[in-house]
């Protein structure tokens, strides 16, 4: 046979679970998703400006999982725009156009606020 028993309170415990309970996630999430819209629309090297205006984002839950996605419309011959500035592309005539890092740097600080956010949070409640 196997027992335990305990003393004291689960006060505390049991407020942190209703106060996780009650956060909503999903509201919080939006907010750094317009933000990392803003940050990455401001980033974006701009010829028409097509490409920094047609940032967006989806947020999403699965079960307990959550998740921000940034997205790009701006395609060209089927390929993403935005892809083609980060990554680099091959021109019609066999040369090549370099690529330049502009998402990580952009949305980096996005990445930052939204863990320095739940940490508070999961340290507050």
């Amino acid at each position: 046979m196997f027992s335990v028993t305990t003393s004291g309170s689960f006060a505390k415990t049991e407020a942190f679970l209703h106060a996780m309970q009650r956060m909503d996630i999903m509201h919080i999430l939006e907010r750094y998703g317009h933000q990392g819209v803003s940050a990455l629309s401001a980033a974006t090297p701009m010829d028409s400006g097509q490409a920094a205006a047609s940032w967006g984002f989806v947020v999403e839950r699965k079960g307990s999982i959550y998740s921000i996605t940034w997205t790009n419309s701006d395609i060209e011959n089927g390929f993403p725009v935005a892809i083609m500035l980060q990554y680099g592309y091959g021109t019609g005539t066999g040369g090549f156009v370099q690529g330049r890092d502009y998402i990580n740097p952009a949305i980096r600080p996005i990445f930052d606020e939204i863990a320095d956010a739940v940490w508070k949070v999961v340290t507050s409640a």
